[in-house]
């Protein structure tokens, strides 16, 4: 097993391939990053915590999921009788994997612990797993969006019934958790959605079509419908929860139509489906004129944020990825009659995408350590334009970086059965997921019209700057404080054009 490194420089031609290593041991700026992060009172326990992690990721994890994305699972119309039951059928290894996640993952460590656990330390479960296959991040990643808006919002009787489902720490009998936003008019656009919802003696029933609905045979979904008769827009818009089973035991009206043949992410199902009658318990004021707090946009946006963190880590997940097995496969591939990292220009590769990774990490787990700040307005705004652009840096890099390590390996890269391809394929899903670029850049624009966000961001990079002394940093801070000057002049020029 690999150990972590005490700052002298690794030699990766000690290791024969990227998959069997511990993946916390042999990532020392995430060491770094727990450091400063997670309280000292907790250190000691999360580092017990992300060693198992990281085996367990490095290790059987890593190895399951090259097998799973040959076998994605598969949709069955029919059962037995030839009666129309749709049903996604998984690999075996799929539901191991699942099973491990669950288990080991925040989940499990919440359970045995009795608490929760630092949200800088959920980042990290995240980045390794992301390591291993973004799709099952997402497959297991949105329970804990959909169980903090049952928590805060759900009627209480129905608190008590699918809470502990979503929390327990087995993953026998537990409901994982997915979010239903897109339609086929709808998508960026929300405004346009067309699901309904009617209320029939104080039970409300959902119709209508979503999209993209990545894990889709999740047992809590989260989604967007307009009440009957309510004006169009998005601020008609409620959000309810709709569970795989309505009160009864049977099944709820959620019929697969197909499974959406992607380029990659394979692990997680994502299909096109229709709500028949789909009985659904409000999570939002379903009432036209509801205040802006209740309204169901803006609570589902609240676990969208969160969503779009993970995404960012997933990009950076990629991203680490895509170095390990770029500098591995370097210091054991010759050429020339040379390492492939004794070449200067791989090299000089090399190190550019440790720095990439080192830029983006900040920006992810700065935002992380403000996810739950309360009562501190400077840490509010620096997380609501952190996550938006963690998102779109992690996104962006995340498939850069995989490039890269695509052409590193050569014809290598390109063939399915080395550890790139799958990587590449992954990457391009995470600059859509949550929002694509545009999308994202106008809500950056916005948290600088509405909250002053930028204000913020140059108050921390600032704070950098002065806390800054070390002489072999002086050119490193020249560089960011020119940065710095022309982030400002274009925000100033922004203040001052037009929408166009």
């Amino acid at each position: 097993m690999a150990q972590k490194s005490n700052g002298n420089r690794i030699d990766y031609a000690e290791y024969d391939s990227a998959v069997g290593l511990n993946w916390y041991l042999t990532d020392p700026n995430l060491s770094g990053l727990i450091d400063r992060y997670v309280p000292a009172a907790d250190r000691e326990w999360a580092e017990g915590i992300l060693v198992r992690w990281g085996e367990l990721c490095g290790g059987p994890i890593a190895t399951r999921a090259d097998n799973i994305d040959r076998n994605p699972p598969r949709l069955e119309r029919y059962d037995a009788w030839g009666n129309e039951a749709p049903a996604i059928i998984h690999h075996p290894d799929a539901i191991a994997q699942k099973k491990v996640i669950w288990e080991e993952g925040p989940h499990g460590v919440e359970a045995r612990a009795g608490r929760r656990i630092p949200t800088v330390l959920g980042s990290a479960f995240t980045y390794l797993l992301s390591q291993s296959d973004t799709g099952m991040v997402c497959s297991t990643g949105m329970t804990g969006g959909v169980e903090s808006l049952v928590d805060r919002y759900a009627p209480p009787e129905i608190r008590e019934k699918v809470l502990p489902r979503l929390t327990q720490g087995n993953f026998d009998g537990s409901w994982d958790g997915a979010m239903f936003m897109t339609e086929i008019r709808g998508g960026s656009d929300l405004a346009t959605s067309e699901c309904t919802a009617r209320e029939e003696n104080g039970t409300w029933y959902l119709s209508g079509a979503k999209w993209f609905c990545s894990n889709v045979d999740a047992k809590a979904i989260a989604t967007l419908a307009r009440p009957e008769g309510a004006e169009p827009g998005l601020k008609t818009l409620a959000l309810f929860l709709v569970p795989a089973e309505r009160s009864d035991g049977t099944p709820n009206g959620i019929r697969i139509k197909r499974l959406k043949d992607k380029l990659g992410t394979r692990s997680v199902p994502t299909a096109e489906i229709d709500f028949v009658d789909a009985e659904a318990f409000p999570l939002s004021n379903p009432k036209s004129g509801a205040s802006s707090e209740s309204r169901g946009l803006n609570r589902m946006m609240s676990m969208v944020n969160g969503s779009r963190l993970g995404v960012s880590m997933m990009g950076l997940g990629i991203m680490r990825r895509a170095f390990l097995e770029s500098a591995i496969y370097s210091a054991h591939r010759t050429a020339f009659g040379k390492r492939l990292d004794e070449h200067p220009m791989v090299r000089e590769t090399l190190v550019n995408m440790a720095v990439a990774i080192e830029g983006v990490s900040s920006l992810c787990f700065e935002a992380s350590s403000l996810a739950t700040a309360t009562g501190d307005e400077s840490g509010r705004r620096l997380y609501r334009i952190l996550v938006p652009l963690s998102k779109f840096r992690g996104a962006r890099w995340g498939l850069d970086l995989a490039t890269q390590a695509v052409e590193i390996h050569g014809g290598n890269g390109y063939i399915e059965t080395w550890g790139t391809a799958r990587q590449l394929r992954d990457a391009q899903c995470h600059t859509i997921w949550e929002g694509a670029e545009n999308i994202i850049c106008l809500d950056v624009l916005r948290s600088m019209a509405k909250d002053q966000a930028h204000d913020a961001l140059l108050d921390r990079v600032d704070k950098a700057l002065s806390g800054t002394s070390h002489p072999a940093l002086a050119a490193v801070k020249d560089v960011i404080a020119r940065a710095r000057r022309d982030a400002q002049e274009i925000i100033l020029f922004l203040a001052r054009a037009d929408n166009d």
